[in-house]
């Protein structure tokens, strides 16, 4: 079983910088591919960053190009996302996710096993 816990998440104003974690359980989390996504009111959730153990990044370029950037500390099995320029469109209950199965980082959310509970950002113009 994985636990995964987000954190930092808040209210921001536009062009402000967050940066989010989440710690994972699990004596295997550097072979997890990592990933966050996102979930704004009414729209479904979207695919923002993912990282896999070899360091293998992609990322939605049209929703976060150049300003979002994803990372893994393996020893504190810790994965990150850092939020610059932030914008009202970003916001949303973020989510990170684990995917045990593959070495590949995936965009789908039927791909990952394993959920967060959420952190709130909110970004005010």
């Amino acid at each position: 079983q994985v636990q995964l816990v987000e954190s930092g998440g808040g209210l921001v104003q536009a062009g402000d910088s967050l940066r989010l974690s989440c710690a994972a359980s699990g004596r295997t989390f550097s072979s997890y591919v990592m990933a966050w996504f996102r979930q704004a009111p009414g729209k479904e959730r979207e695919f923002v960053a993912a990282i896999s153990w070899t360091g293998h990044i992609i990322y939605n370029v049209d929703s976060v190009k150049g300003r979002f950037t994803i990372s893994r500390d393996n020893a504190k099995n810790t994965v990150y996302l850092q939020m610059n320029s932030l914008k009202p469109e970003d916001t949303a209950v973020y989510y990170c996710a684990a995917d045990l199965t593959t070495v590949v980082p995936g965009t789908r959310v039927n791909e990952y096993d394993y959920w967060g509970q959420g952190t709130q950002v909110i970004v005010s113009s």
